[in-house]
């Protein structure tokens, strides 16, 4: 049933009447605490970008950001359930900033790489940042769409939202797809350096890139299936599996670069000769 206008330009507490986008009413609890971790985190890795002048560590900053506009239109729907302001700021913000922690991440493997040498990987380092960035552009877009469908039906009576749902969940697999390649390339890089003798700094940021990208790919899994069950099934009106499965574990992934800075890791690894006969190439 489509909720009248009234309702969702207002702000109504939760009436029994009436169900809400969600299928629940989110927690202000969650709200609060997840836009004071991402704010922090945010924060911290502005400071850390600055210091370390490592400026590609400001897409951490524009992903926490984007998480915490997020959450903060969750907040907002804690007081107004009904919302639809408040519900399409959090989904398509949320949707989004993940992608700003994944090119972090290929910025990152980019650089252990021109580190290691071009033997440590099967694809030039600036690839992995054009190539994956446009999968992950692309993927959006499409989400984007489908969910401007969905959300058109929704407002209609008797709407069908299958088609736009539908090409949400295309857009979040074929996203899924870009994450698990990307995985395997880094599982590559890690076999072909394992003989070597890694540099305390560059065992610390390969374990906490594994680490964020594993997360990143658990939520992706998640949201996955999450669509594919649809805008009733029981993922998405559950709301304690967005809470652990999307916000926690995006919390981990920004802050563990927060713990382990790349840009501090990377300014006292020592290059490789390999990787200076690159530099000498390129340069060519």
């Amino acid at each position: 049933m489509s909720l009248p206008q009234w309702i969702q330009n207002g702000c109504y507490d939760y009436r029994p009447d009436y169900e809400t986008s969600y299928g629940y009413t989110p927690w202000l609890s969650a709200g609060i605490i997840f836009c004071t971790l991402f704010g922090l985190s945010g924060l911290v890795h502005i400071a850390q970008s600055i210091w370390t002048r490592q400026w590609w560590g400001f897409l951490f900053v524009l992903g926490a950001l984007t998480e915490v506009i997020g959450w903060a239109g969750r907040t907002w729907s804690a007081k107004c359930p009904y919302n639809n302001n408040a519900f399409l700021m959090q989904i398509s913000t949320l949707i989004i900033a993940p992608t700003f922690f994944t090119a972090g991440i290929y910025v990152i493997l980019g650089r252990l790489i021109q580190i290691m040498g071009p033997s440590s990987s099967p694809i030039k380092p600036k690839m992995y940042l054009w190539i994956f960035c446009t999968c992950d552009v692309l993927s959006l877009v499409i989400q984007a769409v489908g969910g401007g469908l969905a959300s058109e039906a929704s407002s209609e009576v008797n709407g069908d939202t299958k088609p736009g749902t539908d090409t949400m969940v295309a857009g979040i697999v074929f996203q899924l797809a870009s994450i698990t390649v990307f995985t395997y390339l880094l599982l590559v890089f890690l076999q072909r350096v394992r003989r070597q003798v890694l540099p305390r700094e560059l065992q610390l940021l390969v374990a906490a890139s594994c680490f964020s990208v594993a997360m990143i790919y658990a939520r992706s899994v998640y949201r996955t299936v999450e669509l594919l069950q649809g805008w009733s099934g029981f993922l998405i009106t559950h709301q304690v599996y967005f809470v652990v499965l999307d916000g926690a574990l995006m919390v981990a992934a920004v802050g563990i670069f927060n713990i382990l800075n790349p840009g501090w890791l990377l300014r006292t690894a020592p290059k490789s000769s390999e990787s200076d006969k690159m530099e000498l190439n390129e340069t060519d």
